[in-house]
């Protein structure tokens, strides 16, 4: 336990209440619970939400209602749509956020690194220019620089703006 760094901020996730079964599913279901759950956006097909334990600030993704673990059976609308909101979630990211870029990616199963594998999403991370530093890169540690919450309202507000 030699790489952590106290983040109190985090202590919501540990203490709050815990979702049983698909977390995504929930998120779908439960419309009325957006700001509470950090829904960025939704429509009929899918919804943006922000990433819980991100790995920059802006970090997003956008998840079908759709239950699978299978890009390959996702119907082919509503992947048409989820890429249509990626090229969105740049804009937003890019010219709202400031980010100077993004990385966009899907880990499909768990052996892929998924963390939620039951339920494909595709993950938007905004990076920066020499955002990688030393703590990062030699002790194997995130850092976190802002409030979570208060990104969350700015992208809240870039995100009706631009959607």
């Amino acid at each position: 336990m030699q790489n952590i760094l106290y983040a109190p901020w985090r202590d919501e996730y540990v203490t709050n209440y815990k979702i049983e079964g698909c977390v995504f599913c929930h998120i779908s279901q439960h419309q009325e619970d957006d700001e509470s759950l950090h829904v960025l956006y939704r429509d009929e097909y899918c919804f943006v939400v922000m990433n819980r334990y991100p790995y920059t600030p802006g970090h997003f993704m956008i998840i079908p209602h759709t239950h699978t673990d299978k890009l390959e059976s996702l119907d082919t609308e509503v992947w048409l749509h989820m890429s249509a909101l990626a090229q969105k979630g740049v804009r937003v990211l890019k010219e709202g956020f400031g980010a100077h870029g993004v990385n966009i990616g899907m880990n499909l199963g768990a052996s892929a690194g998924a963390g939620i594998a039951e339920h494909i999403h595709l993950h938007l991370v905004p990076r920066w220019q020499r955002d990688t530093n030393f703590i990062t890169a030699i002790g194997e540690t995130r850092v976190y620089s802002t409030d979570f919450e208060k990104i969350y309202q700015k992208m809240k507000a870039l995100v009706e703006e631009a959607f």
